[in-house]
């Protein structure tokens, strides 16, 4: 029999995550997008300095079990010592080990937090959103939806593009295109999200030059 076309879009590598063989070429009945970048996790680093030029160690809070965490995490750190940034590092590898890694966090003495995209951490970010604020510790973020629940800045793609860009694909599978020919896409178009009440709340000015640059600017 022959399998049903899959159509997903996942946060992490569909490859490591054993649904696609590679990108370029998924194979069997699998296909979709992904929103994992290693170009943009190098760019959030890059935009936190921006943020803050006097930015010396950076807290990372992931999810360990993250199908491409290791990668990403990889890359945030080739760009830190690009930027002779300290990396504190606060992985958790369940939602019940976030609070010990978020004390982690709070412990380690960094000048800001990047919090890595995936779905723990989005369904948790106004948990986390709100610690940063507690502490008025400056925070970057993968989504706007993290800015929506009091993030201080994200970079990323957009979520609802990407789903509105999947709708192609599923006309071509209906249509009787074979998924595993039809290559895994990635991010192309990014939004840079400022959220300035949150910026006020823990006394943090954003360079004008930031400002102007940001797609959207939360009031």
């Amino acid at each position: 029999a022959t399998q049903k076309p899959v159509l997903f879009a996942v946060s992490g590598d569909p490859v490591e995550l054993g649904v696609a063989e590679s990108l370029a070429r998924p194979g069997r009945n699998f296909t979709g997008s992904t929103f994992l970048s290693l170009e943009l996790a190098q760019k959030r680093v890059q935009l936190i300095r921006e943020l803050l030029p006097d930015l010396r160690t950076l807290a990372i809070l992931s999810n360990a079990n993250h199908p491409g965490e290791q990668s990403e995490h990889e890359a945030t750190k080739e760009a830190a010592s690009a930027l002779s940034i300290r990396l504190a590092y606060a992985p958790f590898g369940t939602p019940l080990e976030i609070d010990g890694a978020l004390e982690r966090v709070r412990v380690s003495g960094a000048d800001a937090m990047l919090v890595f995209p995936d779905a723990v951490t989005m369904v948790h970010c106004a948990r986390i959103a709100a610690f940063a604020t507690a502490q008025r510790l400056p925070s970057m973020f993968g989504w706007r939806e993290y800015c929506d629940a009091g993030g201080l800045a994200s970079y990323g793609s957009n979520q609802r593009a990407t789903y509105v860009r999947l709708a192609s694909y599923a006309d071509r599978l209906l249509r009787g295109e074979a998924p595993g020919r039809l290559p895994v896409e990635q991010p192309t178009a990014f939004e840079l999200i400022l959220n300035l009440k949150a910026a006020k709340a823990i006394g943090v000015e954003i360079p004008p030059a930031l400002l102007a640059r940001a797609d959207e600017v939360i009031e």
